[in-house]
């Protein structure tokens, strides 16, 4: 197995105006002369990380990383109610990568991500095909409707006790039987609410339930082994509520647009690496898209998940460096 490339900082960063209030952290790292690529982070609202420059080879590789709106050091922060919401959707956030792409002057980037940042990642290489020279997603959503609902209903045959939880904190008025989009919605009220403890507080039960379906990779526990609920409370909240809001409104998305537009892709040579015991986003979406992609490849790794391991981390560094080679 292979270890990431040490440490790189960057050497250039800022802060772009992008319209709507709405101001994006961008930082570049890596070689100026090398070829562009562009880090996707997942959440939505998670927020860009550090781990992901060591993927690339930092002599080959011009690496691009950003805070999508509302989060990490973008501003205004989700995190305050005052922040609105309007103007952050999945087709707000492809006209940022757009804007950010002509801001740095680069005609063609890789883009590299997983999760929530590979829905965005093939939303906006189906707009803009032209733009993208190579694709590396490592945990493959498409964010239907169908995938929201097997995350937070679907799933819970695994988890029966935590998803009730996770239900009885939208609040009473949300019937045990209620539709997803519903559920979801109640989240997204709670999160809305002036005061701060019920934020808080509905961003702690969201955080939990994330969790408990990733507690098969992470062992449970508090702190490094809850990526969701063991971030700063500012973070947590933000994620919470910008998970909501996409979520319940389906990511804007038509039902399955992503994987019957995929054929756009044709000529973009992609790697999708996908983990078989992924709870979180099961293996039939990651082959559905690889089915509908013609210039994609699958690899599924065994025994691992949605956070990926070791054997995740080199498939998508012998990816990158291949592409770096062309």
């Amino acid at each position: 197995m292979r270890e990431p490339y040490p440490p790189a900082e960057p050497y250039e960063s800022g802060m772009l105006d992008v319209g709507d209030g709405h101001r994006l952290y961008w930082e570049v790292c890596g070689n100026p002369d090398g070829r562009p690529a562009a880090v996707v982070h997942g959440g939505p609202g998670s927020g860009c990380g550090q781990g992901a420059r060591r993927l690339f080879d930092p002599g080959r590789y011009r690496v691009v990383l950003f805070d999508q709106r509302g989060c990490g050091r973008s501003t205004p922060h989700a995190s305050d109610p005052a922040a609105g919401l309007r103007h952050n959707t999945t087709w707000h956030l492809v006209a940022d990568m757009e804007r950010l792409r002509e801001h740095l002057g680069v005609d063609r980037w890789l883009l590299y991500g997983g999760s929530w940042g590979s829905t965005l990642i093939l939303a906006y290489a189906q707009r803009h095909p032209e733009r993208v020279s190579h694709i590396v997603i490592s945990g493959v959503t498409t964010t239907r409707r169908s995938e929201i609902d097997w995350l937070y209903r679907g799933v819970a045959r695994f988890f029966p006790g935590e998803w009730e939880r996770f239900r009885a904190g939208a609040g009473p008025g949300v019937p045990r039987d209620a539709a997803t989009p519903e559920l979801l919605g109640a989240y997204a009220r709670l999160l809305e609410h002036p005061d701060a403890a019920v934020r808080e507080r509905a961003a702690a039960d969201w955080c939990a339930w994330e969790d408990a379906v990733l507690s098969g990779e992470t062992g449970g526990g508090s702190g490094a082994a809850s990526p969701y609920g063991g971030r700063p409370s500012a973070a947590r909240v933000a994620l919470a509520r910008i998970c909501a809001h996409y979520f319940s409104h389906g990511a804007w998305l038509e039902e399955g647009a992503l994987l019957r537009g995929a054929g756009r892709l044709a000529g973009v040579p992609g790697v999708l690496i996908h983990g078989r015991a992924d709870l979180s986003s099961p293996l039939d979406t990651a082959w559905e898209l690889s089915r509908a992609w013609p210039d994609a490849e699958l690899t599924a790794v065994a025994a691992e998940g949605h956070l990926g391991g070791a054997t995740t981390r080199t498939r998508v560094l012998d990816a990158l460096d291949r592409f770096a080679a062309r």
